[in-house]
């Protein structure tokens, strides 16, 4: 198949650092590439690919963006977006990752469109305004990355649902438990930084915190998560990536995911798995279709179930959380899912 991927232009693909959107895109595209499918990746030019390259812009833009004080900043992407669906005719199928602005184009060209949503439609985590862009153009083809994501808008046209993957060469299976709990993601209220820091307080087991902070969370960091870094029980280590991300991971007890949020995915949670470290999480979102009650992981609803489970870890088999992996949720078993929804639409269409 000739296929065109739409990546964001905010961030190379794959990204430097932190970008989970854009570490997908790259996997998905370097796998249909090595099944022999014709791919053309619309992304920056600062972008690494195996396939055909299509850069509008010689370097990405920015993860915040531009300048949203200027009036065409927040539209500034549509020039990317618009080099794609100009050239919808040399592909038999557009596969949009940069959701929302895409949509306004994909019915001006006859080439099938599926949109994969990346990020939460729950009411509080999705403006109006997109939630309005989505029933617009309900007939649309669109997958969801879990089960859970696609339940506050049931009624548009889910064409199937693709579980994120990970590519397990980057993450090392450690058959022996470590001596702390690890934290990871962006430190920010909703991803329960404050929770990890009371459960293990409670426990009495080191935590080990890596993140970034959103200039939007600098006084939540300031007030709520600072002042109890002591770098003995709770120690900040700042945003790590590749071998050094992986290799806490695999030398972990636990990894911790008290969210409070309806989170479409969660990749900590099944990098965690992939090294061998299982992961106490809240149950919300997509953590039951991730974590498996006493095979790989437990959810639970409070903090002090939480310290309750951590006590439990060792009953878990690191082995299973490694395969628990391997059947639902590697880059390989992403792509195959992605072919089956790019046969689907052609039926369909």
């Amino acid at each position: 198949m000739k296929i065109a991927i739409l990546a964001p232009p905010y961030l190379p693909i794959p990204p430097d650092g932190y970008g989970g959107v854009e570490r997908i895109v790259y996997l998905l595209t370097e796998g249909l590439v090595k099944k022999g499918h014709d791919v053309t990746l619309f992304a920056p030019g600062d972008s690494k690919t195996s396939a055909k390259l299509s850069a509008t812009f010689p370097k990405s833009i920015g993860n915040s963006g531009l300048d949203k004080s200027k009036s065409l900043s927040a539209v500034y992407p549509l020039i990317e977006y618009t080099d794609c669906f100009n050239r919808a005719g040399e592909f038999d199928l557009i596969h949009n990752h940069a959701e929302y602005y895409a949509m306004f184009l994909a019915d001006f060209v006859k080439t099938p469109v599926v949109h994969t949503i990346h990020s939460s439609l729950s009411e509080g985590n999705v403006k109006a305004e997109k939630r309005a862009t989505l029933k617009r153009f309900s007939s649309h083809n669109f997958v969801s990355i879990s089960d859970s994501q696609r339940r506050p808008l049931p009624d548009i046209n889910w064409v199937g649902t693709v579980y994120n993957g990970v590519n397990l060469e980057e993450f090392e299976f450690s058959p022996e438990k470590g001596n702390y709990l690890l934290w990871m993601g962006r430190i920010t209220p909703k991803k329960g930084p404050v929770e990890a820091i009371e459960v293990s307080k409670k426990t009495g087991i080191p935590l080990k915190i890596v993140g970034v902070v959103d200039p939007a969370d600098n006084t939540f960091f300031a007030e709520k998560i600072k002042p109890q870094i002591d770098g003995k029980q709770i120690e900040l280590l700042g945003e790590l990536h590749g071998r050094a991300q992986a290799d806490l991971y695999k030398n972990a007890l636990v990894t911790l995911y008290p969210i409070s949020w309806h989170e479409p995915f969660g990749l900590v949670m099944v990098e965690s798995m992939a090294c061998g470290t299982p992961v106490v999480a809240f149950d919300i979102g997509s953590v039951p279709e991730i974590v498996e009650n006493g095979r790989n992981g437990f959810a639970v609803k409070s903090v002090e179930e939480m310290v309750e489970a951590v006590g439990k870890i060792g009953n878990i088999k690191r082995e299973d959380c490694r395969k628990s992996v391997e059947e639902k949720f590697t880059a390989e078993r992403m792509v195959e899912g992605y072919e089956e929804v790019y046969k689907k639409v052609f039926r369909n269409s």
